[in-house]
């Protein structure tokens, strides 16, 4: 009988590990596309695990997204001063020799 599976044993061995990697990878893949469509993860029972919301928690959010709004806003309104100053930077001497001339009048 050794004779029969002696010949074949890499062959089962091999077929073996590769139906175990294909299970891993199929339970990580199943994984991934429920956490990417929101459904809850589950523990070793099959129970859904959810994560714990506390009133410390809520709070926390709240406060991080208002500062979340404040800190947009405040850009907003950096990126227009950094626009207004690349203006002046880039366009400045060619407008300004061009205001100073029409300031001096017209040429006799």
């Amino acid at each position: 009988m050794d004779i029969f599976i002696y010949p074949y044993l890499p062959w089962i061995v091999g077929g073996g590990l590769a139906l175990g990697a294909l299970a891993i990878a199929g339970w990580v893949f199943t994984t991934w596309i429920r956490i990417k469509h929101g459904y809850p993860l589950e523990n070793a029972w099959g129970m859904a695990v959810h994560p714990k919301v506390s009133t410390e928690a809520q709070e926390r959010i709240t406060l991080l997204t208002s500062e979340n709004v404040q800190l947009r806003a405040e850009l907003g309104s950096v990126k227009d001063r950094l626009a207004t100053i690349e203006r002046i930077v880039t366009d400045g001497s060619f407008r300004l020799e061009n205001e100073i001339e029409q300031l001096r009048g017209p040429k006799n």
